[in-house]
């Protein structure tokens, strides 16, 4: 499980400190894609093949924009001896990401946010709203 929030900065070649933390459990490679909400993902290559076949499984015209949307942007990472990962020029743009970025945990994915998007995101949650979703999880 992924959890945690970390904020980081982009260096001059795009790379960012991935947490060791969440590294561990990504593995030695991982996959980087575009997310929802305007955030980066990123998956563990197991949970990678899981979400591969499934969409794989999806009749093509419900799937055609969901695998153009996940998998033309996606790319395996290989952090380095500092646990930095590059981050493509089309993810940084998708995500808006340009210097500053919070690096979350979000249970079975990591989820990389501009760090001011991250912020105003999370303002705009409710007590009320959150307190809705675990009522109907029942906590």
């Amino acid at each position: 499980m992924f959890i945690g929030e970390f904020y980081h900065s982009l260096d001059e070649k795009g790379r960012v400190n991935f947490p060791a933390k969440l590294r561990e459990e990504l593995g030695e490679q991982f996959v980087l894609t575009k997310g929802l909400d305007g955030c980066l993902s990123a998956y563990s290559m197991e949970k990678w093949e899981f979400i591969s076949e499934k969409v794989a499984g999806l009749p093509q015209a419900k799937a055609r924009d969901l695998k153009r949307f996940m998998f033309s942007a996606a790319t395996i990472v290989n952090p380095d001896k500092q646990g930095r990962v590059l981050v493509s020029p089309t993810l940084r743009a998708f995500a808006k990401i340009t210097k500053d970025i919070a690096v979350i945990g979000a249970s079975d994915h990591v989820e990389l946010w501009d760090r001011d998007t991250w912020f105003e995101l999370n303002s705009g949650m409710s007590s009320d709203d959150i307190a809705a979703a675990m009522d109907e999880l029942g906590f």
